[in-house]
């Protein structure tokens, strides 16, 4: 049965784009610049060019590597037009998605005692945040149409002790934040997006990151906004911006007042660099993106046994870092979905059987016998802490998932043509190949 992939390695068949720099002996000799193959294909992920070439050895040259180096700029330009595209008023970049959340849930001062509402159906980073903080992490389970957290089930887990509402947008789409943001504002609980997956997305036209207090993103190498590794946070509350940016970076020149905790998690002027050179090609990719998805969701709705993801109704731009179906094997004569995955690989069309059930993970199940986790909350709170965690909608939903990449939305309408007919010609043999 092919291993299910995560959100950081869905596109490990993508070829990089990394730079080889050799330098000769002499400083006034010109760096050789081994550049990358002209032609690639859209599969291909990252993409790069001239661009990102140019930006990367203008900081090399500058001698100015880090945010903290007198005179460099590039990391406040990337928050600027990052926070611009997004139309959030602050933006505080970081060294990763995970310092992101890292950030913002230290900003917050979430710690002991604090429980925090997340979804089941999510990469593991979301879970790692919280216990990082040694807060408790608590599990509403999936809207199976949308994949995303359900309103319903998050306000049913609220107790006194929830601090933090952190949905996640998976694969880009929004979560319903006309729900999540009423719930947020009637029990007077802070909610934060977890937008790592969901840069351009929109909720009712508006950029997410800033419906709630703030919104973490992130550009490791699979992001449709890539710098291989970093991240951000936005937010139009100008104190929080002020909590983040002094969490994530030491020393004195604080701009707010001290909770006694802080990190260095700063993005480099390398990574800010690049990241300003693929916003240049973010909006064109987004739009082909846009137009793929819409056609090829036309496409598999016709075919029975693939119900496509649906969208929130609030929903008005998908960030499509991913394209999520339901595949239903009593359409394909009972062909099980490790079968069909392997079948269309063989078609030439990447496929992934998508998340496994995080709540039900060894990871998650081990923290309700951590030591530390026991001392806080109690032994008989972490056993009843498990069964607060069982999730069924997501439990079938795991086993019925099928994605693809971001990259296969980058393709021609043609592409699209192609994944449809070689999921109805898989159709058309589905007992013969139930029977292999």
């Amino acid at each position: 049965m092919p291993r299910p992939l995560t959100r950081r390695t869905f596109l490990g068949s993508a070829a990089g784009a990394g730079l080889a720099l050799a330098i000769p002996p002499s400083s006034a000799a010109e760096p050789t610049v081994v550049r990358p193959p002209a032609a690639k294909a859209a599969s291909d992920w990252p993409l790069s060019d001239h661009r990102d070439e140019a930006a990367l050895l203008a900081v090399l040259r500058s001698g100015k590597w880090g945010r903290t180096s007198g005179g460099a700029s590039r990391v406040k330009e990337f928050e600027t037009a990052f926070a611009s595209r997004m139309q959030a008023r602050h933006c505080v970049a970081t060294s990763s998605g995970t310092t992101a959340l890292l950030t913002a849930l230290g900003a917050l001062n979430i710690g002991p005692g604090d429980e925090v509402i997340m979804p089941p159906y999510t990469f593991v980073a979301t879970f790692n945040a919280i216990t990082a903080n040694f807060a408790l992490p608590v599990f509403a389970d999936t809207d199976a149409a949308s994949f995303q957290i359900d309103p319903a089930k998050v306000s049913a887990a609220i107790t006194p002790a929830t601090k933090l509402l952190l949905p996640v947008h998976i694969a880009g789409s929004p979560a319903d934040l006309d729900a999540l943001s009423t719930l947020a504002k009637t029990r007077r609980i802070t909610l934060l997006e977890d937008a790592c997956q969901a840069p351009l997305a929109e909720w009712r036209g508006r950029p997410v990151g800033t419906v709630g207090l703030g919104g973490c993103f992130s550009f490791q190498a699979s992001k449709n906004l890539t710098s291989g590794e970093g991240g951000a946070i936005l937010t139009n509350d100008e104190t929080f911006a002020h909590l983040c940016y002094d969490f994530h970076t030491p020393g004195g020149g604080k701009k707010s007042a001290s909770s006694g905790r802080g990190a260095n998690y700063r993005l480099t002027e390398f990574q800010a660099a690049v990241l300003l050179a693929q916003m240049t090609r973010l909006e064109a990719q987004a739009t082909t993106r846009d137009a793929n998805a819409a056609y090829l969701s036309e496409l598999l709705q016709k075919i029975p046994g693939i119900t496509p993801a649906a969208l929130a109704p609030g929903v008005t731009r998908s960030a499509w870092h991913l394209y999520m179906f339901h595949y239903e094997s009593a359409k394909f004569a009972g062909l099980p979905r490790a079968k069909f995955i392997a079948a269309l690989a063989k078609e030439g069309v990447a496929a992934s059987s998508g998340y496994a059930s995080l709540n039900t993970s060894a990871h998650v199940k081990a923290l309700a016998s951590n030591p530390h986790y026991q001392r806080l909350y109690g032994k008989d709170t972490m056993a009843r802490w498990m069964d607060r965690n069982h999730c069924p909608v997501n439990d079938r939903l795991v086993e019925a998932a099928v994605w693809f990449g971001q990259t296969k939305l980058l393709g021609s309408r043609t592409d699209m043509e192609k994944i449809a007919s070689a999921i109805t010609s898989i159709q058309l043999r589905a007992g013969e190949l139930a029977r292999s």
